[in-house]
């Protein structure tokens, strides 16, 4: 079974020791008790939108550049391939829902 939240921890994993930085850097930077970012490292909790884009902000990252490697990552498991472009109809069917924010 694919759990969005080990992909999630998978990612946030992978940036921060791409950084060279440890748990307990992340954690004071985002202000997430250690325990708590370890458990979602480890896709253990489910993070919170707030506690995501804390997280996102201490690693320097944008939230769009990591959902979209959970995505691809989801994607990959899936057997599936998401493609560069909006597919011709689907642009359509989701101009409504991008004047709506």
């Amino acid at each position: 079974m694919i759990l969005f939240r080990q992909e999630l921890g998978d990612v946030l994993r992978e940036a921060r020791r791409a950084q060279g930085r440890t748990l307990r850097q992340v954690s004071s930077d985002a202000r997430v008790s250690l325990g708590y970012l370890s458990e979602i490292e480890r896709g253990q909790k489910e993070a919170s939108s707030e506690l995501l884009v804390s997280v996102t902000d201490a690693l320097g990252l944008p939230l769009s550049y990591v959902l979209r490697e959970v995505s691809e990552r989801i994607a990959v498991a899936e057997h599936v391939t998401i493609p560069d472009t909006v597919p011709d109809g689907l642009a359509d069917d989701a101009a409504p829902l991008v004047g709506a924010h």
